[in-house]
């Protein structure tokens, strides 16, 4: 319930703060109908549609040209879970709408209102100029409503957004890397690579020698069985929960609470548990294949020497790029370990906030340069995967390979591999396996033509003047150790 002394004014409640000075000194219309039709237009904006034509903000004459202008420019689409830019729109609409009287007694009103519709459309073509793809690509990143427009501008103008935009082009080049990160992980179950049902004789008679057995856990959260009295607000009915917004009412909720006489859901989980039947005969069962596990949690561990200067470097920030995107896309967690000489370590949450864009755009505008220590990304890593959090965790190596682990390093990731599942991906961004990823990782992903990377190169898919990456291998074989020689040719 409102006074009379706060009306119009209490409608400001609805509005975001950066919003109340427009609505308030706009000379169009009057303060109530301003303040209501804003709301409107903040919500049907932040939807992607254009609101209702009776959201005219009291003066329809006005209003009606430059919401055909915001419909032509396509800017609902671009406000479609954007609140920062919605914001922006509302607030260059009033205070065009707020000039019409600026431009009188010079023009005629009709006139006036057509000259701020051709300001408004001039303002937000130079706004929008490029602007559908930094929004797509921003909205791929993560959820950024809480940042202000004039952040969120602010960042697509600096140079490491640029850089950013370019990796995120490269990336369309390579699917394949996309692919590898929606993979990663160990907390589902593989879709493709699900293992056959068995449907053996013994696999049906090891079922039939189990029974179920339920355990009921009466005030569990679970099947609603019924209406009580409580005094837990979380469980109430939403007719108590109303009077909470009386004046007089809410004593009375106060009363039943404190007496428990609150009218609240009752629930009850139910628990199946398969249970060994003693009136069946024991049958032994084979042994399980363990079932393909992907999309959780991984860890990147990203190459940042100088031998990455270049074509290498534009793919590894295309991947940074990727694995924030599978991040924000699948809502897992992602950490990026940048290495290159001793000392040289930049450990980040990719989070999909505003820490993890500053995180990447502080990664963007970094020159790739220094030595290769690879040895303390892997022991951060083999120290993260120990955590509960991390522990389904991949770890994903970005790297050209010219670098190597000391056997106690190698000891631990076997032992992180037998005890947590951990499994050590690569993507090989150079003309041969070395050593080193050979010793590290489970499987390694060739970049073919990283060449073609290059800032100004001519891009040829698939070029690459060597036939294949084994060539270790292939002309020195005697050299490769136990450990590197496991992997296939």
């Amino acid at each position: 319930m409102t006074h009379a002394i706060d009306r119009p004014f209490d409608r400001l409640q609805a509005l975001p703060r950066a919003t109340w000075l427009p609505g308030l000194t706009c000379s169009v219309g009057d303060p109530g109908t301003r303040l209501a039709d804003g709301a409107r237009w903040l919500a049907a904006l932040g939807a992607g549609a254009l609101p209702p034509p009776d959201a005219d903000f009291g003066d329809a004459p006005a209003a009606r040209p430059l919401r055909g202008t915001v419909g032509e420019l396509g800017l609902p689409a671009l406000c479609r879970a954007t609140p920062a830019l919605a914001e922006q729109v509302l607030r260059t609409l009033l205070w065009h709408l707020d000039r019409i009287v600026d431009h009188q007694p010079r023009l005629t009103r009709a006139e006036a209102i057509a000259e701020v519709a051709r300001e408004f459309r001039a303002a937000w073509d130079d706004e929008t100029a490029g602007l559908d793809e930094d929004i797509a690509l921003l909205r791929d990143l993560g959820d950024f409503g809480h940042l202000r427009w004039d952040q969120i501008r602010g960042r697509l103008r600096s140079r490491p957004w640029q850089a950013a935009r370019r990796a995120a082009e490269r990336l369309e080049r390579l699917p394949e890397l996309a692919a590898l990160l929606r993979r990663l992980g160990r907390s589902e179950r593989s879709v493709d690579h699900a293992p056959e049902p068995t449907t053996t004789p013994r696999a049906a008679e090891a079922r039939a020698a189990l029974r179920p057995v339920e355990t009921r856990l009466p005030d569990a959260p679970g099947e609603i069985t019924g209406v009580r009295f409580t005094a837990r607000p979380e469980r109430m009915l939403a007719g108590e929960a109303v009077m909470l917004r009386h004046p007089v009412l809410k004593k009375l909720w106060r009363a039943r609470h404190a007496e428990a006489r609150l009218l609240g859901w009752e629930t009850e989980a139910v628990l199946v548990d398969w249970r060994p039947d003693p009136e069946h005969a024991r049958v032994p069962v084979a042994a399980a294949v363990p079932e393909t596990l992907e999309r959780g949690p991984f860890l990147l561990a990203l190459d940042t020497s100088g031998s990455m200067r270049g074509a290498p470097e534009n793919i590894a920030k295309a991947v940074v790029i990727a694995a924030l995107r599978a991040a924000h896309e699948t809502g897992r967690a992602c950490r990026l370990i940048a290495f290159g000489g001793p000392g040289e370590l930049l450990e980040r949450d990719l989070h999909t906030g505003a820490a993890g864009l500053e995180a990447l755009l502080d990664l963007m505008g970094q020159g790739f340069d220094g030595g290769t220590d690879v040895q303390t990304p892997i022991e951060r890593a083999i120290e993260a995967v120990h955590d509960a959090r991390w522990a389904s965790a991949d770890l994903l190596i970005v790297s050209d390979g010219e670098f190597g682990c000391v056997p106690a390093t190698l000891q631990r990731l076997d032992d992180a591999r037998r005890r947590f599942g951990l499994r050590v991906q690569g993507v090989l961004v150079g003309d041969r396996e070395t050593m080193g990823l050979l010793e590290v990782c489970d499987a390694i992903h060739w970049v073919r033509d990283w060449r073609a990377h290059e800032d100004g190169a001519d891009a040829r898919p698939g070029f690459s003047p060597v036939h294949s990456k084994s060539l270790t291998a292939l002309y020195f074989p005697n050299a490769l150790s136990p450990r590197a020689a496991r992997h296939p040719k």
